[in-house]
Parts: structure tokens; sequence; C-alpha cells
């Protein structure tokens, strides 16, 4: 593909850096990546990723916007208030940047539907909020082999890792063998959370996308970053794999989705 005048106008500052030049710049044209969530942490990362010109970008979320979202879902505006987010969303991305496609899921993701939406996607970012969506997430991407950049938020900490057992790397249940019990973790509504930690987490997915799009820097995938906002601290713990790993081990005992990926807690 050949980039136009103003294509390369926009995207002049990528393509004179020497790691992503007009090559890497139309790996990004070309790349196709899923965003399960259109709240705190999708809205940042949907919005660097289409200014970075990545080419297909697939919005997937079944709630509407509320007033209550606005202190950290910058996707959206008080207007649109009461619109399906991912139409929201949708309308603030085309106005960043026309050149990219988005296209948009009205739907919560289910054992039902996940494999269909991973289909047509080189990477999933999954921004949900909750541990159940997460599970069902890492598990689908595990099957159907695709990496995916897991984040989280809670109060004032967040957390990081790229995910990719295909690979060789840990899946995200060699960290977290299976969701908590329901009610040991309360929710954003009962806990509360720093609104701008969600454009943090979401940026940095944004940020490990990219990476992992053109083959540069060092993969999060044996990793786990920690941000706490509060003390303005990062700090990287190993992320091994677990031998005993129901899904990603020698021996699994998860061979496919389950059909009880109950919502346990929210973030």
């Amino acid at each position: 593909m050949d980039f136009t005048d103003s294509q390369i106008a926009r995207y002049s500052r990528h393509i004179i850096l020497p790691e992503v030049g007009g090559k890497g710049q139309k790996k990004l044209a070309q790349a196709k990546v899923l965003i399960i969530g259109a709240g705190g942490l999708g809205s940042p990362a949907a919005l660097y990723l289409v200014a970075a010109g990545v080419g297909t970008i697939g919005l997937v979320d079944g709630d509407v916007v509320d007033l209550s979202n606005l202190q950290r879902q910058i996707l959206h505006t008080t207007a649109r208030v009461g619109v399906p987010k991912v139409e929201s969303g949708r309308q603030m991305l085309a106005a960043l940047n026309p050149d990219v496609t988005v296209k948009t899921y009205q739907e919560n993701v289910s054992v039902d539907n996940i494999l269909r939406l991973l289909t047509d996607y080189d990477l999933v970012l999954d921004g949900s909020d909750n541990f159940s969506t997460r599970f069902l997430v890492n598990d689908a991407c595990f099957f159907a082999k695709k990496t995916l950049v897991s984040g989280s938020i809670f109060r004032f900490e967040g957390q990081l890792t790229t995910i990719k057992p295909h690979q060789g790397y840990p899946c995200y249940r060699c960290l977290y063998p299976e969701p908590p019990p329901a009610g040991l973790v309360p929710n954003c509504q009962e806990a509360g959370v720093l609104g701008v930690l969600a454009g943090t987490i979401g940026v940095l997915q944004a940020a490990e996308a990219i990476k992992e799009i053109l083959g540069i820097g060092e993969t999060l995938a044996d990793r786990l970053l920690i941000y706490d906002a509060l003390e303005m601290k990062f700090r990287r713990v190993s992320r091994p794999k677990d031998p005993a790993c129901r899904l990603c081990g020698p021996q699994p005992t998860l061979t496919s989705l389950q059909g009880d990926y109950t919502v346990s807690c929210t973030l």
C-alpha cells in the first residue's frame, strides 16, 4: 500500500523513527485489533491506537453511556449519555482519524460469541471490568492462538501484562488459576477508582499492542507490570508458567470454553 500525502503528514512522527519507519506504519495500517470494553481502559487504548493508524479497530460493549462513566471513560461525552458505548466510541474515533475502520459490536462477550468476535482480529485488548470476562477472554484467546494485552485497575493500582501462550509464554491462569469467590473483591461502585488511572493503564495497553504489531521492544509476556498511582511507582514482577496450569500446562484439563464463567466481581 502507498500512503497519501495527508497520511504521510499525519504519521510523520512515526515514520521518522528508525524502529517504525514507513514499513512499520504499513504494518499498523494492516493490523486489526479487537478491544473488549469501551470503558475506562478501552477509551484511551482505542484513541491512541486509532491515532497511531491501526487500520481496523473492533469495539465490543453491550452497555450505554452513563453519567458516572465520564470521570474516566474519555471516548464519551455528556451529550452522548444514553447512547450505546460502541456507537459513542465510533463517533469519537472516526472524528480523530477517518482512515481507520471502526467495527462495533453492541453485545457483551460470552461463551456463545467470543470465538466469533475474535476470528477476524490479529490481537486483542481486554479492558473488561470483571474477572469472569477476563478468564473467558484469556481462554478464548488461548484456543484461537491470539495475542492478548490484559489490563486492570482498582482504586489507585493498575496491572498490565501481555499473554501469548501460543508462543511459549504463560497464560492468565498461570497467574490467577481461578476467579475469586463471588463478593470477595468489591467493585468500582463500592470501592471507587481514580479516573486518571484508567488513562495510564489504557495507554500502556495501546503501547504494548503497537510493540506487538511492530515486533519491537521487550515483551511483557513473562512479566506483570504493577503501577501504584499514589506512590507514583512502577514495578515489574516475574510471571512464570505454571507447570500445573489446567489450560496451558502439559496435561491440561480445560480443553474447551466452559459454560460457567459466572460474574464474581468487577474492577
